[in-house]
């Protein structure tokens, strides 16, 4: 899991947060499985390069610390190096103890002993132990544990628990900026761990600027100088390509000089890496961007150039295809190159994305009371949230459905107070943003992609071999709230989750009305599906849509395919239209559907394709919701506007959550259904 570099810094002093010191060393992911007499011990950087070898003092100091650990850990932490007084110094230092890799070249040996420059792991999250994933588990709770295995195997002078501070973070703040640290991490206490991901739970408070850069060329030497003049530095821009931002020329030592310009000149290409050739001041030479450089400098001019830039040393924990501008995206591209430790990866497989947020009776009425309170004074706000964070609210007095003069401060109530029952059924899903910043009778239109940088806490990601830079993921109120605060009338979540996106773990056949047709058709269509699912036993969980049709949605188990649950989905469509031509449709194309009948679609079970989900609110004129329902409900004819943003509260009190069967299903046996269809 990877801290963001937020456009504000946090605060120092926001209840449910921690704060953690920031080492400007490599991160580690560490295997520690215990033995008779010392504990088998395996290093890996961050994008999964191998650290065992370049640390023998470290894999020796855990070895003897976790020799009688009750089972195999996974721990996270930071390999620094230390200064005279054994304290932790900076990346530079530890420059002299990697070797450089991944690109076709290796160096013959580490470049200082252990004795020369001797190193530390400073440890800060526990992953697993024995046969116990624990990545899903709050912050909190891993800490506590890790701080249990601290207690009972003492650490050592080369490895130990990070400190960490519960609330405020400003006395350490205050040590930080006496002793000359990097900065500090603010952690979000109840985030869980996303393995390989940048997220807003985690976030850099930075003191000082020291970030990476691709190199993309030298120029030549001046005076004296030996090899090159000065490094060609850039970084990626949103759209993957590379931005020229200055030249570091100092910060070289002569044997430094030496090795660098033996891996220059094996990457040379006469190809310029970058999108526009910049103009430099000597002769430029061209290579290819996949080495890494540590820089510091004071700041980034409005042109994007480094000022007084600093060669601190080459970095091999991170590819040249995620390093962006300082705080332009970084989520983005590390998702889209895929940042993940394969050796953690196979040891570890529960869910990523961890509960959905609790919200309690108690938090519904203190966001409701501050949203009147914003909205009676027509002014914009800060609403603070439960765990102590905040969101930008505004215009909540503009009007959003004229026919029942509801507002957009209706539409975050409603998403306040369904909250407790709509956050898990979007946990852990990407979702889609039908945006209407105008209101249910102007144009809307669907954005996929994540805004460019969220606010902290709104949770984003890249999803493999996506389009789309980058994705909004359910779970947080903070994440809901937001995307109603863009005008997001409805929720529209995927039908798989972040944990296996090739499979779906629903279905839904949607019963869309056509001109002339009437709910009461679309209800006994409803009926013919049930008694479809009944003859194979397969469940169905029927909905409003929050307009004018319905959804029945089907559970299926883990693992399964999207074809497989779209084909059995066509297969029940299909015997309805067949049973019941006169009312009931599978026709494809929208022309050739007759009139007052009802298109039992079947097609929105393609992965990326997207249904408003239930308790979401809908831009139907009369402000509905997407309410689930009983089948003795669909027997007793309701009608849609039954279910509205005014009404869903009371419903809640009475028929409580509906839909929760469904997502605590083990899922349809569709191959047993086939059978049965087959007989």
């Amino acid at each position: 899991m990877l801290a963001t570099l937020p456009a504000q810094p946090p605060a120092l002093t926001v209840a449910g947060f921690v704060y953690e010191p920031k080492y400007d060393g490599i991160r580690a992911i560490v295997e520690v499985v215990p033995g008779k007499n010392q504990a088998a011990v395996r290093l890996w950087s961050r994008n999964g390069n191998e650290k065992t070898a370049q640390f023998p003092e470290i894999v020796e100091a855990v070895g003897a610390w976790g020799r009688r650990l009750p089972g195999p850990v996974v721990l996270d932490g930071e390999v620094t190096a230390l200064d005279a007084k054994g304290k932790p110094a900076g990346f530079q230092r530890l420059q002299h103890r990697i070797n450089v890799s991944g690109h076709g070249y290796r160096s013959n040996k580490v470049q200082l002993s252990a004795d020369e420059q001797p190193a530390a792991l400073i440890v800060f999250d526990l992953l697993g132990v024995k046969d116990d994933d624990l990545r899903a588990l709050p912050l909190t709770e891993r800490r506590t544990r890790l701080e249990a295995l601290f207690q009972k195997h003492k650490p050592s002078k080369t490895v130990w628990l990070t400190e960490q501070a519960v609330g405020s973070g400003e006395a350490l703040m205050a040590r930080a900026r006496k002793e000359e640290w990097e900065g500090l991490i603010v952690k979000l206490a109840r985030s869980p761990y996303r393995a390989g991901k940048r997220s807003p739970e985690w976030m850099k408070l930075k003191l000082q600027k020291n970030d990476e850069f691709v190199i993309g060329g030298w120029t030549a030497p001046q005076g004296t100088r030996a090899h090159f003049g000065a490094l060609i530095l850039g970084a990626r821009n949103d759209a993957g390509t590379l931005d020229y931002c200055g030249d570091v020329g100092t910060g070289f030592s002569g044997a430094e000089l030496d090795r660098l310009m033996g891996l220059l000149t094996r990457i040379e290409t006469p190809t310029c890496p970058f999108a526009i050739k910049p103009r430099v001041k000597a002769t430029a030479r061209w290579v290819r961007p996949v080495l890494v450089a540590q820089v510091r400098y004071a700041e980034i001019t409005d042109e994007g150039r480094l000022r007084h830039p600093s060669y601190l040393g080459l970095r091999d924990d991170k590819p040249a295809k995620a390093v962006m501008m300082p705080g332009v995206s970084a989520s983005a591209a590390e998702g889209r190159y895929g940042e993940t430790s394969p050796k953690l990866a196979r040891k570890t497989s529960a869910s990523e994305g961890g509960p959905s947020e609790r919200v309690t009776a108690k938090d519904v009425a203190s966001l409701i009371d501050q949203l009147n309170t914003f909205e009676k004074a027509r002014k914009n706000g800060k609403l603070l949230l439960p765990d102590g964070d905040t969101l930008e609210v505004t215009n909540l007095h503009k009007i959003f459905w004229p026919q029942g003069k509801h507002t957009k401060g209706d539409l975050i109530r409603h998403y306040v107070r369904v909250a407790p029952y709509i956050l898990p059924v979007i946990d852990n899903r990407p979702l889609v943003m039908k945006r209407l910043p105008n209101g249910v009778d102007a144009p809307h239109f669907y954005q996929h992609r994540a805004p460019d940088v969220p606010p902290p806490g709104v949770r984003s990601e890249t999803l493999p071999a996506d389009d789309v830079p980058s994705r909004l993921i359910g779970g947080s109120l903070k994440t809901l709230l937001y995307m109603a605060q863009l005008a997001s009338i409805s929720m529209d979540p995927w039908f798989s989750t972040m944990d296996d996106l090739s499979s779906a773990d629903q279905v839904a056949i949607d019963l869309d009305p056509q001109p002339g047709a009437t709910f009461a058709q679309i209800l006994d269509v409803a009926r013919w599906v049930q008694e479809e699912l009944d003859r194979v036993n397969v469940p169905g969980f029927p909905k409003t849509s929050g307009s004018e049709g319905l959804h029945i949605f089907i559970p299926l188990p883990k693992g399964t395919p999207y074809q497989a649950g779209m084909l059995f989905c066509q297969i029940i469509a299909t015997m309805v239209a067949m049973k019941h031509p006169k009312v009931a449709t599978v026709e494809r194309t929208v022309r050739r559907r007759k009139d007052k009948t009802i298109y039992v679609d079947y097609l929105q079970n393609i992965q990326g394709k997207t249904l408003a989900c239930a308790y979401s609110a809908r831009a139907s004129a009369f402000a509905g919701v997407s309410t689930p329902l009983t089948w003795q409900e669909v027997h007793d004819a309701p009608a849609p506007q039954d279910f509205t943003i005014d009404t869903i509260g009371a419903r809640l009190e009475t028929s409580g959550d509906l839909w929760k069967k469904l997502r605590r299903h083990k899922g349809a046996d569709l191959r047993a259904a086939i059978e049965r269809l087959s007989t």
